[in-house]
């Protein structure tokens, strides 16, 4: 089936994209939640007139993004941990973490456009965040043990 995103969508397509997809797919999830538009021979010229304002929309998206990747590496993010005399940390830093942290300096970023590594041990990650279609910033995390009170 054929449909026409809405929003974007991810592994599959960016807002003004038409793609085929399975009939299940689009029934059960893009449909349902207004995240695309069946492609019919009624629905042509919405298809035509939401391809048009959906290029000027990405154009200010990509500027957007662009401009917010370079706030976003421009920051530094450290967390104090309870580490193990090796260095181990007793749990972990998740994308969860590192989104609320961004919040705490000014930032709205979902926590699934974060991703980083396995941080379970004490020392600086890179962490890699999805802005937009290609736009990825990097930002520095640095994990440092607990002082013990």
């Amino acid at each position: 089936m054929e449909v026409l995103l809405i929003e974007n969508v991810v592994n599959l397509g960016v807002r003004g994209d038409v793609v085929n997809v399975k009939d299940g797919y689009a029934r059960n999830y893009l449909l349902p939640r207004k995240k695309a538009l069946p492609v019919t021979a009624g629905n042509k010229r919405q298809i035509e007139l939401e391809k048009e304002r959906n290029l000027k929309l990405r154009a200010k998206e990509l500027a957007e993004a662009k401009s917010l990747k370079e706030k976003l590496e421009a920051v530094a993010l450290s967390t104090a941990r309870k580490a193990g005399d090796h260095g181990h940390l007793f749990g972990s830093v998740t994308n969860a973490d590192v989104a609320d942290m961004l919040k705490a300096k000014g930032f709205e970023i979902e926590k699934q456009a974060i991703s980083l590594p396995h941080v379970k041990d004490l020392g600086t990650y890179v962490v890699d965040v999805r802005l937009y279609t290609g736009v990825h910033a990097k930002l520095n995390l640095e994990v440092t043990a607990l002082e013990a009170e």
